[in-house]
């Protein structure tokens, strides 16, 4: 506590010298908004970027909060084609681009999972649509089309009004609403987008339309969209690292890994690449999205809104990956017989021979086609009344999502002959020919199977806000009370019976052409989605014995009940303005999975279904400062404490298995949210018209901080079961007996003590005089650790976003760039440790030209540099994925009448 005292006073000391800033919200507001209501938009059409810049600017100044905010004209400025691309260039925020765009964001260096993200101040329930990935409560913004939004802001201080559950910062989006909009107004646009890597584009449309009546007291708006593009990822993976010379729990040395070379002798720290892979990914992504939103406003006084969301969204694809495995088994280990040690102890090269008595070089292909249909709705109203001296509103709603045929169609065709291979450049075959021989690949054993996922998200929330208006220093009290439900399931069945064979008799398509491998590994042998589609549905799938360790080990609920209440107190006296409040948060949480010993069966499931429940109380106080220092300053300072829970599948007693890695994820049904004590400073300077420059310092002490380590668990191998004759080479390594077990290294989160960070940005904008160029800008720095000294997920250091703009006339241009320096991301396989993710610049552009009042054109390319996405495990002679998407192009005309 005392700690905390003193960062607190030295922080307001510090408050007049360093600062913050905000690009802020559209409108302006002369008390706080309740987070489930938008605020009224401006009678005034915003056109153009420096307009929209401008409204943004007053409402900066007139927020308590630290705060930011993007309008509906800014997204439409920006090269984007979902909500987190347009976010990109608000300080404070980064983007993690794993496919290639903006998914899922940061706020001032917090892990995406820590942040909250309201529509029209109600969740949105998400289902995960990616085959093996487990749901976190990060928002994907991918889910949302830039059109169907009004503005959107991203408030970094917390206030008592404003739903628990942030530790980074809470981004509220609005849709727009019909009487804000001109009546019987049409507006729309048609494109077409373009993957340069992929080679194709697909066309995408856009409509909305709004009517009120004339005495503009009753609206109706729809808007609808269907987006498609074409996905191409394609890149190096190195699947982990093994010693030269393992060591038992004990930390005694064990037999070398490759007795056959001299490695343990030359270096017995030395890591080796279990495996080289090349990887492949494709995918035709398609969004069908429909919001309709009603608006009734009988009075000044009343006023209801009731919208419903529609979205279906597709994301089919097919992965290919070719890999060699050095560490499979005592028969791949046994065939290596030359291995090249590079920098840092790092085994960067090697062969395996061909020999059958040896075990041979193993070589696998991976095919996985998947299906996956993300269908999400949601029906939300909300109402206020605003009376003499007070009001009330409410709100209540639904939103649920599902993915309950998340199938993959996998086959796993494997090659035996000799290799060589390097780090940079993957797998050269000693036969070529043989090599891209389909008939060389196959298994007479086992060759697949078939998996589905179910998965369900749901929200269910009410909510009823008061407030009261005085005639003093003290000028409004604000309290309420709210109460949420989070529901989450998940399952996985696994079905075998995949016919044996070669890719003779599955069929092929001519080869990949995979960039950066050597031409035997990126121009390899391929079977084509339709061809495994095929072959997997003609099989005689045993659907009557699904796999009882993939289901007991990946199926699980959670029902999270969130009971909360809070008091706010608004206060302005002279340059002085701001608020003060508490939130009172009870939350029950109920996790639920699978729990067992010995042999995984279908039987008795209800003995082994367990459910652990547990109660938990928290007191949030808040307080925000604004002061006008004369004309052109402000300065603000805002202390709160908040918290954030784990991701979903961490709360409960899951255990999610790599059976081929030895290594596996689960969750911890005792978890403790985050707690964190978070001050934010902040000054602005006004300097001139639509001008800023703002400076600001923010700082989060932690405490229940989350982390996961790994440990070793006994746990079922499914290839006893799924592949005998592969299990029979796998007993004696990775500690597997005959009855199935294995040592596994398995990563599970646990409350984990302190963590901190803290930063700061720095803003700056403004337009030159009637030139029509202008200039926006911003850096971050944010630093942030563990009590273990270990980095913070998703936290870059450095951020950097230029966006100089040209608006003259009926042209338009403007030029983004983002750059973030490394941080350490999630794994690439179930199980694996973190790996770090390289710094990565994105370069984007925009064009537009004006014909007249009702149409207009746009050009929009993003990721000119190509960039690389390079991800590794520590230093960066250890890769771990090297990703190339691509560069992309959009070209849509826009019309409104």
């Amino acid at each position: 506590m005392t700690y905390r005292k003193t960062a607190l006073s030295a922080a307001i000391v510090t408050c007049l010298v360093l600062a913050a800033q905000a690009q802020a919200q559209e409108t302006a507001a002369p008390a706080p908004q309740d987070a489930g209501t938008a605020t009224d938009l401006d009678t005034v059409t915003v056109v153009g970027i420096r307009a929209s810049l401008e409204r943004s600017l007053d409402t900066k100044r007139n927020n308590a909060t630290v705060s930011e905010a993007i309008t509906a004209e800014d997204i439409g400025k920006f090269p984007s084609t979902n909500v987190a691309e347009a976010f990109s260039q608000i300080p404070g925020i980064t983007l993690d681009r794993r496919f290639g765009q903006g998914e899922r964001v940061s706020v001032d260096g917090t892990d995406p999972s820590l942040n909250l993200s309201f529509l029209d101040g109600h969740p949105v329930a998400q289902a995960i649509w990616l085959y093996g990935e487990q749901p976190n409560r990060g928002f994907d913004y991918t889910l949302l089309a830039p059109q169907i939004l009004g503005r959107a802001e991203i408030i970094k201080s917390s206030e008592a009004r404003l739903t628990e559950g942030s530790l980074g910062g809470t981004i509220l989006m609005h849709t727009r609403q019909p009487l804000d909009l001109d009546a019987n107004s049409v507006a729309g646009s048609i494109g077409y987008s373009y993957s340069q890597q992929a080679g194709s584009g697909k066309p995408n449309v856009s409509l909305l339309y709004s009517w009120k009546n004339p005495a503009e007291t009753f609206g109706v708006a729809v808007s609808a969209q269907r987006y498609q593009e074409r996905v191409d990822r394609q890149g190096l993976e190195v699947f982990g690292y093994a010693p030269a010379l393992p060591r038992d729990q004990n930390g005694n040395p064990l037999p070398p890994t490759f007795p056959n070379t001299d490695i343990a002798q030359r270096d017995p720290n030395a890591k080796i690449p279990n495996s080289i892979n090349a990887a492949w990914f494709q995918q035709d992504r398609k969004r069908d999205s429909a919001v309709v939103n009603l608006q009734l406003k009988p009075s000044d006084a009343l006023e209801f809104n009731l919208s419903g969301l529609y979205i279906k969204e597709k994301f089919d694809n097919y992965n290919q990956s070719l890999y060699s495995y050095l560490t499979w088994n005592q028969g791949t280990q046994n065939a290596v017989d030359r291995l090249d040690l590079g920098p840092d102890g790092v085994v960067t090269g090697g062969h395996s021979n061909a020999n059958a008595e040896e075990g041979g070089g193993t070589v696998i292909y991976d095919n996985q086609v998947r299906l996956s249909e993300v269908v999400t709705k949601g029906l939300d109203l909300r109402g206020a009344f605003r009376g003499e001296g007070w009001g009330m509103s409410g709100q209540i709603g639904r939103s649920k999502s599902e993915n309950d045929n998340l199938a993959q169609y996998f086959i796993e065709p494997v090659y035996n002959g000799g290799f060589s291979w390097d780090i940079n450049k993957g797998i050269r075959f000693d036969d070529p020919q043989g090599a891209r021989n389909p008939a060389n690949w196959g298994s007479s054993s086992w060759l697949g199977n078939n998996g589905v996922f179910s998965t369900e998200s749901e929200d269910t929330y009410g909510q009823l806000d008061f407030n009261v208006n005085f005639d003093s220093v003290f000028n409004q009290l604000q309290f309420g009370v709210r109460r949420s439900k989070h529901e989450e399931s998940f399952d996985l069945n696994v079905y075998g019976g995949v016919r044996t064979g070669t890719l003779a008799d599955v069929g092929t398509m001519g080869l990949t052409d995979i960039r950066g491998f050597h031409p035997d590994h990126g121009r390899h042998v391929q079977a084509g989605r339709y061809n495994v589609l095929q072959w997997v549905r003609n099989s005689p799938l045993d659907f009557g014995n699904p796999d009882a360790a993939s289901y007991l080990n990946n199926s699980w609920a959670l029902e999270q009940t969130n009971t909360a209440g809070y008091a706010q107190l608004n206060f302005s006296s002279g340059g002085l303005r701001g608020n003060v409040g508490v939130r009172f948060v009870r939350s029950e949480t109920d996790g639920s999975g699978f729990v067992y010993s010995g042999t995984p069966t279908l039987t008795d499931l209800d003995s082994k279904w367990q459910t652990k429940s547990k109660s938990e109380d928290f007191v949030l106080p808040s307080l925000n400062l604004a002061y006008d220092l004369g004309e052109n300053w402000v300065l603000r300072f805002a202390a709160a404490k908040v918290i954030a829970w784990a991701p979903y599948n961490q709360m409960v007693n899951n255990t999610f298995l790599n059976d081929t890695q030895f290594t596996g994820s689960g969750g911890n049904a005792s978890l403790s949210p985050y707690e964190s004590t978070n001050f934010n400073l902040s000054a602005e300077w006004y300097f001139a018209e639509q001008s800023v420059l703002a400076a600001s310092i923010f700082y989060k002490d932690i405490d229940n901080y989350i982390d996961s380590s790994a440990s070793v668990e006994r746990q079922y191998n499914s290839i006893k079961d799924t592949s005998p004759a592969d299990w029979a080479n796998i007993v004696g390594t990775h500690g597997c007996t005959a009855d199935g077990y294995c040592d596994y290294s398995i990563q599970r989160p646990r409350n984990a003590g302190k963590g901190k960070v803290k930063g700061f940005n720095v803003s700056y904008q403004q337009p030159f005089g009637d030139t029509g160029l202008g200039f926006v800008g911003n850096y971050t720095y944010a630093d942030g650790e563990n009590n273990t000294g270990d980095p913070l997920p998703y936290q870059s250091r450095d951020s950097v976003s230029l966006s100089p703009y040209y608006e003259k006339g009926p042209f338009s241009a403007r030029v983004t760039y983002n750059w973030r320096s490394h941080y350490l991301a999630g794994g690439y396989v179930a199980g694996a440790a973190p790996a770090s993710v390289d710094d990565y610049s994105e370069v984007g552009a925009s064009l537009g030209w004006t014909i007249n009042d009702n149409l207009s054109l746009t050009f929009d390319a993003q990721n000119l540099l190509d960039e690389e996405y390079f991800q590794y495990l520590g230093k960066k002679s250890m890769p771990a994925g090297r990703y190339h998407s691509g560069r992309r192009y959009m070209a849509t005309v826009h019309f409104k009448f």
